[in-house]
């Protein structure tokens, strides 16, 4: 406590490169539940960047409350894996289910609908919104590869692994539907380099 009667925002406790999960277990910091946890919080705050980013355009403020929401969810999915499953009895925390699943589902069908159809890979980029949701889906597809590793080795629930995998594919069709609807189309990616003559390796 300090002198001003708060409680400090550090402990010291994990100088050591050691980390409490919520139970009574302390694990390295690079043990494969913090790596899940802690990517899934990344993801957390880039999809608050993007949800930023879509409250400054008037025409995508219909984003605001969906990227919220799964937001919300998200710090679910890291109090899940933030349990010890070693414990004789966990806390109850709140866990995502087939319901979250099928909602990101609905989004996905709702958004993509609107959109040309998609014949072959996009650069990602566009408006700021569009560019990220793009950064935000390929954060998701990292956390979802922590979730993975770490069901390797520790219990993982399937749902959760399916709300992340489903999770990448709104966050596509959103970046590609924010990018639409302010009339910025998709650039379609071109082998090579594109309009430039491709590069010759130089021979030494």
């Amino acid at each position: 406590m300090s002198r001003t009667g708060r409680a400090r925002l550090y402990t010291r406790g994990g100088d050591t490169g050691e980390t409490g999960l919520l139970g009574p277990r302390r694990v390295r910091k690079d043990h494969p539940r913090v790596d899940a946890y802690g990517a899934v919080d990344e993801l957390n705050a880039h999809l608050g960047w993007a949800r930023a980013e879509c409250a400054a355009v008037p025409v995508l403020a219909g984003l605001v409350p969906v990227l919220q929401r799964i937001q919300r969810r998200l710090l679910d999915v890291g109090a899940e894996l933030a349990v010890d499953p070693q414990q004789p009895a966990p806390p109850a925390v709140p866990m995502v289910g087939a319901a979250d699943i099928a909602w990101l589902e609905a989004q996905i069908d709702v958004h993509d609908e609107r959109l040309p159809a998609l014949r072959t890979f996009v650069l990602p980029g566009g408006g700021r919104a569009g560019a990220a949701l793009h950064t935000a889906r390929t954060v998701a597809r990292r956390a979802e590869r922590r979730v993975v590793a770490l069901s390797a080795v520790e219990p993982v629930r399937p749902e959760v692994l399916a709300f992340l995998n489903r999770l990448s594919d709104l966050l596509f069709v959103l970046a590609r539907w924010a990018n639409h609807v302010q009339g910025i189309g998709d650039i379609p990616w071109s082998p090579g380099s594109g309009d430039a003559a491709p590069s010759r390796p130089r021979q030494e």
